[in-house]
């Protein structure tokens, strides 16, 4: 049986049914979870997703599941190497179980922990981002060993805390340092692709800075006949204390400490990627709605090389249905700050906790708490054994070539292991493109990718074992 008509057996008749399982787990991550451990559904992922590997045809398999005390547990895969492969040096495939929350906007038809194949599409939250990514792993290892292909010694990560910026992930990288060893060659399945059409291979990713920015003004809501015009409204006062780190007119950043110079590099292949791809064009905007700036370029240095300010969840505001007449006595607002990828994050975090807190308006009571910070990453220039590799195995799979893009999303695993093993060559790959969605409602996994991207990934073991 051939490479490529296992792993489409396989694909159709082992992983999209314990891929479809592993959707209807709500396994959301620490962060928005705190009760993770007790509710029991990241323990029910890890479950599934170590049977269904132990399960696998490969020579020599180990799967073992490690939890620390008080830390979310992680799967470790070893497979040692076959077909004629070395021995002594290994590949690392990485990838995650923990989820997104479920955001509002499902199709009706849809929902978060639904899974729902509807033609090349498996809807519902984690397939894409990033369940499929053990399963596709440990299937292009199997292939690779069934159709003959030599590949060296293998290590399988699945983590609980991606999500959550890894949080839990660095114990684990020390605890288990011995065992992963040192890996000339990273496998990771967290990223996007623009189009459906070819291998994307991403080449940096933005760091974050996140916290709850909060502002009381009173001790308990009063009526805002009586007091507005006297008592300064807390929105207003956090609406002041985000201009400090934001102009409100061009979304720029005010802070030095949140930007970093673009490497020439980078400029000219955001440059490359707007003569071809319209980004802007891919999101869902409302009738009539644009993007910041017109220029394609820009847009795509805004989205990978430049820090930006979401805010992405409130406090203290009742539903617009029940909100009565009352000046509210305190304003919360969780704050995502996208970093670009050589910026520290944790001097990040003390200019903005410094900035948002230092001289408060009216003497209100200001606290940014709950802070988290992970780490952006640019990728080392490819080898040449794996630049030609990830072009024979594109046009080999896909029909054309591989691309390079800048993502504006962060993988904090990649930062980690760049300073862990600053030798390693690293391909940051994915199946989550056009319309899939990820964090948002009407997530989606291209399933025909997926498969395309497990027979790559045999393909890149090969190459690996033969350089």
């Amino acid at each position: 049986m051939s490479l490529r008509t296992h792993i489409e057996q396989a694909w159709e008749a082992d992983v999209l049914p314990s891929l479809m399982d592993f959707v209807a787990i709500p396994a959301v991550s620490v962060h928005f979870d705190p009760e993770w451990k007790a509710n029991g559904h990241i323990d029910a992922a890890v479950t599934l997703i170590r049977d269904w590997c132990a399960q696998r045809d490969v020579a020599g398999l180990v799967v073992e599941v490690h939890e620390l005390p008080g830390r979310t547990p992680v799967i470790l895969v070893e497979a040692p190497a076959a077909n004629g492969g070395p021995a002594d040096d290994t590949v690392l495939l990485y990838g995650h179980l923990d989820k997104q929350p479920e955001m509002v906007g499902w199709r009706e038809d849809l929902g978060p922990w639904k899974p729902v194949r509807e033609g090349e599409r498996l809807y519902g939250r984690g397939a894409a981002d990033d369940g499929y990514a053990a399963f596709a792993s440990l299937l292009a290892i199997e292939a690779a060993q069934r159709a003959g292909l030599p590949h060296g010694r293998c290590i399988v990560l699945i983590e609980g805390s991606e999500e959550s910026g890894s949080t839990d992930l660095p114990a684990y990288l020390h605890a288990l340092k011995d065992r992963i060893g040192s890996p000339s060659l990273v496998l990771c399945l967290d990223s996007e692709c623009l189009t459906y059409d070819r291998i994307w291979i991403t080449t940096s990713l933005r760091g974050m800075a996140a916290g709850t920015l909060r502002v009381d003004i009173l001790r308990e809501g009063v009526h805002s006949g009586s007091a507005s015009g006297i008592v300064p409204s807390s929105f207003r006062i956090a609406r002041r204390l985000l201009d400090r780190i934001e102009d409100p007119d061009t979304g720029v950043l005010r802070l030095p400490e949140l930007h970093a110079e673009v490497p020439a590099d980078r400029r000219r292949q955001a440059a490359e990627l707007a003569a071809d791809i319209d980004i802007a064009g891919h999101m869902p905007w409302v009738d009539g709605a644009g993007p910041v700036s017109d220029d394609r370029t820009q847009q795509q240095i805004a989205r990978t090389w430049e820090p930006t300010l979401s805010v992405i969840g409130a406090e203290g505001m009742p539903p617009v249905a029940s909100a009565g007449n009352v000046l509210r006595p305190y304003t919360s607002l969780q704050l995502s700050v996208r970093l670009p990828p050589t910026v520290d994050p944790q001097v990040a975090v003390e200019a903005l906790e410094r900035t948002l807190t230092a001289d408060p308006p009216y003497g209100a009571h200001v606290t940014f708490t709950g802070t988290n910070a992970g780490p952006g990453w640019a990728a080392p220039a490819l080898a040449p054994w794996l630049d030609a590799a990830l072009t024979e195995a594109s046009t080999e799979v896909f029909g054309q070539g591989y691309r390079a893009l800048g993502e504006g999303g962060s993988i904090p695993f990649m930062g980690m292991l760049g300073e862990l093993f600053p030798d390693a060559q690293f391909v940051i790959t994915g199946a989550l493109g056009p319309g899939g969605n990820a964090h948002g409602p009407n997530e989606f996994l291209h399933v025909p990718t997926a498969i395309r991207i497990t027979e790559c990934l045999a393909l890149l073991l090969r190459a690996h074992a033969t350089r």
